[in-house]
Parts: C-alpha cells; sequence; structure tokens
C-alpha cells in the first residue's frame, strides 16, 4: 500500500489542472450537490488560479459560469476542463439538454470572451457538434471531455453510452474547438473484471505525453470503492485516430487497495509542476464516507459531495511507463 495522501481541494470532485502561458495554474472540478434536495450544484463552472500548484489549494474560487446563463445547458454541470487552445480558452463540460433531466447529458463548450479566464465572461459555444458524416458522436449520453495536442493535431476524447459507458477520440480544428472534423473513434470499453465492478464503464480520459509516447488515462467501474484509474498508451507520432495504434494495460494503475484511508481513486487530470515534473490530481472519498459516518452515506451517490481532489506525484519505470501507486 502505498503513502497516505491528504486532501487537496475538498469537496471537489472530477478535479483539472492546467498551467496557461500566462504563468498561472488554473483549478476547475465538478461543484457538488449537498444531498439530492440541495437546490443547488452541479449548476456552475468554479475556477482557482495561482503561481504555484500547491497555493490553488488556498486560492479564491470564483463562479466564472452558471447554467441560468444558457439556453442550451442546464445542470447537472459535471467535470469541466479550462482549456487555453489556439491562443484562447475554453471549458469543456457536460451538462444536461432539459432542465433537471440527469439522464440528458451531452458534451458543452463556452469561451472566454478575452485573454483572462479568471476575470473576463464568457460565451456560451453550445453543445458539441459532430461533423457531418459522424451519426453517432453526442447523439445520446456523452461527457468528460478533455482536449489534447499532439503531433501538431488537436484532439478531444471523451466517454459516450455506446452500449456500455466507452472512450472515444476525434480530431477538432483549433479555430472551431466545439465541434469535430473527423467521425468518432473507440479506444476503450469496458473488458476486464477491474472495469465492470458494479457497472461496466471507462470515463474521464487525460492524456500525458513522456519520452516519445501519449498515454491517456481513465476510469473504470462504478463510482464507489471500486472506482480506479486504468491506462492506454501509443506511440506520440503514430496515427492516434487508427485504434490499433493504441494498447490497453490489462491491469489498473491505481485502486483503493493502493491507498490508505482513500477509496475510489479516479477522474485524473495530468500537468507539470513548477520544476517540470509531472504531477496527477484526481478525486477519492476518504474513510469517514467509505464507513458510512458522513451525513450523505445513506443517499444516491450522485448527490454525495464527499469526493475530494488530491494531488501526487507521477514516478517512471524503467520501460518508460507512469507509476501511479507510489
Amino acid at each position: 500500500m502505498g503513502i497516505k495522501t491528504d486532501i487537496f481541494i475538498k469537496d471537489r470532485a472530477d478535479p483539472f489542472v492546467t498551467k496557461g502561458t500566462d504563468g498561472y495554474y488554473y483549478f476547475t472540478a465538478s461543484y457538488p450537490m449537498y444531498g439530492a434536495n440541495d437546490p443547488n450544484g452541479y449548476d456552475r463552472i468554479i475556477l482557482r488560479r495561482a503561481k504555484t500548484i500547491d497555493e490553488l489549494a488556498t486560492a479564491q474560487e470564483k463562479v466564472i459560469w452558471h447554467e441560468k446563463e444558457s439556453e442550451t445547458a442546464f445542470r447537472f454541470i459535471w467535470a469541466p476542463e479550462i482549456h487555453e487552445i489556439n491562443g484562447k480558452w475554453y471549458v469543456l463540460f457536460a451538462a444536461s439538454g432539459s432542465a433537471d433531466n440527469v439522464w440528458d447529458i451531452d458534451c458543452h463548450c463556452i469561451m472566454c470572451e478575452g485573454n483572462d479566464p479568471y476575470n473576463d465572461p464568457w460565451t456560451d459555444k453550445g453543445k458539441f457538434t459532430a461533423c457531418e458524416d459522424d451519426e453517432f458522436a453526442f447523439r445520446g449520453f456523452s461527457l468528460d471531455m478533455t482536449h489534447f495536442v499532439c503531433n501538431g493535431k488537436h484532439f478531444v476524447a471523451w466517454a459516450q453510452n455506446g452500449g456500455n459507458s466507452n472512450v472515444y477520440m476525434a480530431q477538432i480544428d483549433p479555430a472551431t474547438p466545439w465541434k469535430t472534423i473527423t467521425p468518432a473513434v473507440l479506444l476503450t470499453k469496458p473488458e476486464y473484471d477491474w472495469e465492470c465492478v458494479r457497472i461496466p464503464v471507462n470515463e474521464g480520459p487525460a492524456a500525458m505525453i513522456h519520452d516519445g509516447k501519449i498515454f491517456l488515462a481513465f476510469s473504470a467501474s462504478a463510482t464507489g470503492p471500486e472506482y480506479c484509474i486504468g491506462l492506454l498508451y501509443a506511440d506520440e507520432k503514430a496515427d492516434l485516430l487508427n485504434g490499433a495504434s493504441w494498447t490497453k494495460l490489462p491491469y489498473p494503475l491505481l485502486t483503493s487497495e493502493d491507498l490508505p484511508d482513500e477509496y475510489g481513486p479516479g477522474h485524473n487530470s495530468f500537468v507539470q509542476d513548477e520544476n517540470g515534473e509531472w504531477m496527477f490530481v484526481y478525486h477519492s472519498r476518504d474513510a469517514v464516507c467509505f464507513n458510512k459516518q458522513c451525513d450523505y452515506s445513506d443517499g444516491d451517490s450522485l448527490y454525495d459531495p464527499c469526493r475530494s481532489a488530491r494531488k501526487r506525484k507521477v514516478l517512471w519505470d524503467a520501460d518508460g511507463f507512469p507509476i501511479l501507486n507510489n
């Protein structure tokens, strides 16, 4: 079992951290509901910024966008990610297409009107759009979109219901990063036992390029203590839209068994710290929640705010693969 990891930012699931060209680190995450009767929660996008990753823990948190400002996106607002694309700032997130319908979820995008994502206003670009010859993408429960650049091309990857929750990817034009320019390609679906505990799930993709390889972490199984992190990888110069370019490791990189008093580690993001070292930020529940000693233990886990953000350093094995359970 690895070392104990302290909570980085409490009650913030699906954490995402990135560093902008302005020198700031930015943090966003799902803003939780505190029980099923909470009139707020899953209804806004929050943002923190700081000069170091550690300082994000105490940085002022602002609401930069609320679902009331949109005619196309309603709560539930899940798993926002802030990305600087082609010199502009965007947030990719999941939202319902109808009021208070948690099952009408698809990927959406907002764009910052200026160069300061923390203070400038945001414009709703609406639901993510698939290219003309793609009759699958964003036509049914999709979420957890991420963006990355590899070998000069811009890509998005996301989770979508394709029988189970699978991970897909497509290429985008960075000038219009709210729509794809290639059809969706399946990258991974739940196959192994550790991906199919309670519910067969692959979701929450997160990309990292290191030493000639591109790694795509993903989260697997239901969101209880069985939640864990798996890994795909490919050569960074490969045709990433060819599913055969990717290999999935047959075992998870991080599970509850690896972490003292933490349960259900998952939905991570990767970011390089001030020294260029790779870190990963993820969420998990603590022992109080796992032992059903918190105020939300008897309710639906969807309305349980007890997933908190934590961070750990990525280590590397002799073959150049990431070690997360150190």
